[in-house]
């Protein structure tokens, strides 16, 4: 991010100086930014020598990724769109044993076990964001607070908990373990969605629900070595009917953002899928 904020400052004093003068105030707003990029070091800096591995753009992607995925799940400004692709799962289900998959950083399932939503703020802090679109400077640096609420607040005894992996990988061995699962932006990560249904099949019992939302923005998509199977939800929708799934709830465009910065001139929505269904006893379909 320093390499980020120098590269910014060499070009804006490449300027003609009748530019520059224009903005006095660009350049100290840039060491604003710097020092909220130290601020926040101690945070992201892991443990192994810098100059031995340096980071390389993907990592700092990733980086960037992960501090809005903060945002999204753990923060008061993250709200609205927990509101709006998590309310409908958590209001759908009811006390039983649920698989939360490609769970990020963990706020669903914690939100599901605990059965209650974010209390008010007297504030919205905001959180540091890209530097495109903006409307005020003082929005790159803004900045934000998490955990909202304290993750350890689950009773005594609480039957949660987390794994970090492959689901299919992690479950492969365990078979109608489930009462309910709920997957949020998380099918179109798939090499191949038909795998993750077979797997969702497997995992849950008979008569047990499976939970949805989300786009079908398919991440291997564009990636020359990669296996991409990218099915419209037409025909995933035919694909559960086939494995003997009956649909119980099926909504087809509830909007949704993603990791959004709120004060941005620019953002991104999608119309999500939102469906409900229940395993029948009897397989009308299985991959061998």
């Amino acid at each position: 991010m320093h390499e980020r904020v120098n590269r910014t400052e060499r070009q804006f004093k490449s300027l003609p100086a009748n530019q520059q003068s224009l903005l006095p105030q660009y350049l100290p707003h840039l060491d604003k930014i710097r020092k909220y990029v130290c601020k926040n070091g101690p945070f992201h800096t892991p443990d192994i020598n810098s100059e031995d591995y340096p980071a390389s753009t993907f990592d700092m992607d990733k980086l960037k990724s992960t501090l809005k995925q903060f945002v999204r799940d753990w923060s008061e400004e993250g709200k609205p769109e927990r509101e709006s692709c998590y309310q409908p799962i958590i209001r759908i289900f009811s006390k039983v044993n649920i698989l939360v998959h490609g769970a990020g950083l963990g706020r669903l399932a914690w939100e599901i076990w605990s059965l209650f939503m974010l209390f008010s703020s007297n504030f919205v802090l905001n959180r540091c964001s890209e530097i495109n679109s903006c409307k005020r400077s003082a929005d790159q640096i803004r900045p934000i607070y998490f955990p909202d609420v304290d993750p350890h607040s689950l009773p005594p005894g609480s039957n949660f908990s987390m794994t970090a992996g492959d689901f299919q990988e992690i479950y492969s061995e365990c078979s109608e373990y489930m009462d309910c699962i709920a997957t949020c932006f998380f099918i179109d990560t798939a090499h191949n969605v038909i795998d993750y249904i077979d797997t969702i099949w497997k995992i849950l019992k008979p008569g047990g629900i499976w939970i949805n939302v989300g786009p079908l923005l398919y991440h291997f998509e564009n990636l020359g070595n990669e296996l991409s199977i990218e099915l419209s939800y037409e025909d995933i929708r035919t694909v559960i009917l086939k494995y003997g799934f009956h649909i119980e709830v099926e909504e087809e465009s509830v909007l949704s953002t993603y990791t959004v910065n709120e004060l941005s001139m620019m953002k991104y929505y999608y119309e999500c899928v939102l469906f409900v269904v229940r395993k029948t006893r009897i397989e009308l379909f299985r991959i061998v």
